[in-house]
């Protein structure tokens, strides 16, 4: 039985990245808040994801600048690892404002912003695995549909805001609420951003 090859230093810390991403994506998704005690369990577990990421990135900043050969160019190694990293910024980021607002009950479209980003999450978790196993071709299809996700959330960000106009008559949950859309809307920008880096890799590099 042919022995499995042993992925590199740096393709490792990309997928431990990816991997945490996920987790922490898909925490973000699964986990119900029906209480203050709860949201703030939610925004520490979102946090401490947050954390772990950032860890992996010093790393991998450290070990570039102690290696010379690289599985693909160095700074593409380092742009990744930053873009994956602010994907889950933007997730802490809006866990930690829905825990300042308390907002124990997420809109429909809060639901359906997660749900979409979850799906980004979950592609780019495969994409970097193939990218760490030099399956480099597989990875356009999971960048485009990272891509069609983002779209469905530009379309989503501007239903979401004008249905919150037409139905909400208190003006600090306007405000709040709006927020709280262009914050997870952004996050979808950064997903949208790692697909395009991995598809520069991948032309480099095929």
């Amino acid at each position: 039985m042919p022995l499995h090859r042993k992925k590199d230093k740096f393709s490792q810390l990309l997928c431990d990245i990816s991997n945490n991403l996920k987790e922490a994506s898909a925490f973000f998704y699964d986990y119900k808040i029906k209480n203050g005690n709860d949201l703030k369990f939610f925004a520490e577990r979102v946090k401490e994801h947050e954390a772990k990421g950032d860890s992996f990135v010093h790393t991998i900043t450290r070990e570039l600048n102690h290696t010379f050969i690289t599985p693909i160019e160095r700074e593409d190694i380092m742009q990744l690892a930053m873009m994956l990293d602010d994907v889950l910024d933007g997730l802490e980021e809006t866990a930690a404002r829905l825990h300042m607002y308390d907002i124990t009950t997420p809109t429909k479209s809060m639901s359906d912003f997660v749900f979409l980003l979850n799906q980004c999450a979950i592609e780019i978790d495969q994409s970097i695995q193939l990218l760490a196993n030099k399956k480099l071709t597989e990875i356009h299809e999971h960048a485009v549909k990272i891509k069609e996700y983002e779209s469905n959330c530009d379309q989503l960000l501007r239903e979401a805001v004008r249905d919150l106009f037409l139905t909400e008559k208190d003006p600090l949950k306007i405000i709040q609420y709006k927020e709280i859309y262009e914050l997870l809307e952004e996050v979808a920008d950064h997903c949208q951003a790692v697909a395009n880096t991995l598809e520069t890799v991948v032309m480099k590099n095929v």
